[in-house]
């Protein structure tokens, strides 16, 4: 069976209004639509940086302690916690090789080579 939700813990955590930290959440696999419908977003018209934020609020599924995930709530996230967020989205769909913590990313392309030779 295919894997198409993929649980997370951010590496320093959404801090809300209260005070309260969130870190642990689930991703799903993203579809095209996904990639499509934020170019639609004026903000993106005015900024396509910007689709990465809709794309996240759209394939996080869930964030502990919060009820809908939004490009607002997004926004507010730590900057270190957005680019963790990116390479997760970009891991799980297999947009680019999966390396290994500590493990630099020349010799886990490397490897993957020689995996494929």
């Amino acid at each position: 069976m295919l894997q198409t939700e993929f649980e997370f813990t951010l590496p320093k955590g959404y801090l809300d209004a209260d005070g309260i930290l969130h870190r642990n959440g689930v991703m799903r696999l993203s579809r095209t639509m996904d990639e499509i419908v934020p170019m639609r977003d004026p903000r993106v018209k005015t900024n396509p940086a910007y689709a990465t934020v809709i794309i996240l609020s759209r394939v996080i599924t869930q964030l502990e302690g919060i009820d809908e995930v939004t490009p607002t709530l997004i926004e507010e996230m730590f900057a270190c916690d957005l680019n963790y967020l990116q390479q997760f989205y970009r891991a799980i769909n297999e947009l680019e090789p999966i390396a290994e913590p500590d493990t630099p990313t020349e010799v886990f392309a490397e490897e993957s080579l020689d995996q494929l030779v």
